[in-house]
């Protein structure tokens, strides 16, 4: 199909960008294109104004201070797969990245683009909220943060008002030598998940579970935060059965339901991909579990 007919606007700042958004009925801000424009070419979405950020410079990057990382909105996945600060300080973007679609879609997509259009099997979407990340809005009254955990209102509806642009968002760091796993399943690799589960564990002197996330994808209408899980694993030696028993807690997630996959499948598929992204994180953590003790 064809997309409808709107006017285009190519701004080279983050203010005439978000001037754009304000004084523009009916418009769109344009990241990686991977989503938007396959939706408008369905017409599922018939902007009347498109403002494309592409050249809108400082809208991109990596930055490094000593408590976090702070990432562009126009941020391409492809920069932050092969990044190698990424990879040693927030491990776990750098394997979920790896289900991201595929490198075409990687090399155009940005975290940005991703974080909004909030699918709630998106892989970045699974980081942010494991991470506790904070999202960056700018707008007419100024600049302000959202944690990620206010970030989505509902299916796909971040809390970004129609006049407002997602500038960056900032990934607080886990210490170092903390463990991450990301596990999904989908029907072909590249696919949207059927559940996903990202996993951060961070141990003590010891070797007790100080600290842990885990986030269910695909599931339900957003990313789900498992602080059952967590409380579960709080302050315990890890172990197998340590692990089953958290997991566990995820039979009882309220699932969706769809044409290809029932809500009971995705709560049976959630423990077990929360198993072994845990039983991973731990190992990788420095607390290894025999696999016999976490059976596919």
């Amino acid at each position: 199909m064809k997309p409808s007919v709107f006017n285009y606007h190519d701004p080279r700042t983050i203010d005439d960008a978000v001037g754009l958004l304000g004084r523009l009925e009916n418009a769109r801000p344009l990241a990686g294109g991977q989503s938007l424009m396959a939706m408008i070419n369905m017409r599922f979405v018939q902007p009347d104004h498109l403002v494309d950020l592409n050249k809108v410079a400082e809208l991109a990057g990596i930055h490094e201070s000593p408590d976090e990382i702070r990432i562009g909105a126009m941020t391409r996945q492809r920069d932050l797969e092969f990044s190698a600060l990424i990879g040693a300080r927030i491990p776990l973007m750098s394997e979920a990245l790896l289900h991201v679609g595929h490198r075409q879609t990687r090399n155009r997509g940005t975290l940005g683009g991703s974080l909004c259009h909030l699918d709630p099997a998106a892989e970045l979407v699974a980081v942010a909220a494991a991470c506790d990340a904070v999202v960056e809005v700018a707008g007419p009254n100024g600049r302000r943060d959202i944690p990620f955990d206010a970030f989505p209102l509902g299916f796909m509806m971040p809390s970004v008002q129609a006049d407002e642009l997602v500038v960056g968002a900032r990934f607080p760091l886990w210490p170092r030598g903390h463990g991450a796993a990301f596990f999904e399943f989908s029907r072909r690799h590249g696919d949207f998940a059927i559940v996903s589960a990202a996993a951060l564990i961070a141990l003590d002197d010891r070797r007790r579970i100080a600290r842990s996330a885990l986030v269910l994808g695909g599931v339900g209408a957003v990313p789900l935060r498992m602080a059952d899980v967590e409380t579960v694993l709080a302050g315990n030696t890890p172990s197998a059965e340590l692990v089953r028993q958290a997991s566990e807690q995820c039979r009882g997630v309220e699932a969706l339901d769809d044409a290809l996959v029932p809500g009971s499948y995705r709560q049976s598929l959630a423990v077990v991909m929360a198993r072994r992204a845990l039983a991973t994180a731990c190992a990788r953590a420095g607390a290894p579990i025999a696999e016999a003790g976490i059976p596919a």
